[in-house]
């Protein structure tokens, strides 16, 4: 039976495993500089943890499937690294971590930060209820509430939820 539950930083290893697996999408989409392997290192999980990130998984027979953070800061709510594994992509894992960490939201402003040219990311986004915020102002929520260098910043986009805060706190996240 697939659950979603918090997972504590005994899960690393797995939770770097699903990020690093689907991030292999963004092999030859982003641009190179900013492409690495892995994508995600154990350190960068460490920093996102210490940074308050709390990562949500989709458990199916011990297996984790998919992963989901959400980070309160400076008053808004950021939804950080939602990666489902390639193999069990297409199957509401991600629409289903996407909504039960919008149902833990703190506040009424959500934000995502994604690559702009990670298409199918930002449609995923947009179905969920998510709109595109102007140029001027990705530069600068991003500097604002994220740590990421420049480059970063000019490749990124990021999208605000347009939907009621209150409507994520009635439906809870169903699999």
């Amino acid at each position: 039976m697939r659950t979603i539950s918090e997972l504590l930083p005994s899960y690393g290893a797995a939770i770097l495993e699903t990020i690093n697996d689907a991030a292999r999408a963004y092999s030859g989409v982003i641009p190179p500089d900013r492409w690495k392997e892995p994508y995600m290192t154990a350190e960068e999980l460490a920093n996102e943890m210490g940074a308050d990130v709390r990562f949500y998984g989709c458990i199916d027979d011990g297996v984790l499937l998919g992963v989901a953070g959400i980070q309160h800061v400076g008053g808004i709510d950021l939804i950080r690294h939602c990666y489902v594994r390639t193999d069990y992509q297409r199957r509401g894992i991600g629409s289903a971590l996407l909504r039960h960490v919008l149902s833990l939201a703190q506040s009424s402003q959500i934000l995502v930060g994604t690559w702009e040219d990670a298409t199918w990311a930002v449609q995923f986004y947009q179905r969920h209820g998510f709109e595109l915020v102007s140029r001027g102002e990705k530069d600068r929520l991003l500097k604002e509430y994220w740590n990421i260098p420049e480059r970063q910043i000019a490749t990124s986009v990021v999208l605000k939820c347009k939907r009621q805060f209150r409507s994520w706190k009635r439906r809870r996240s169903s699999l």
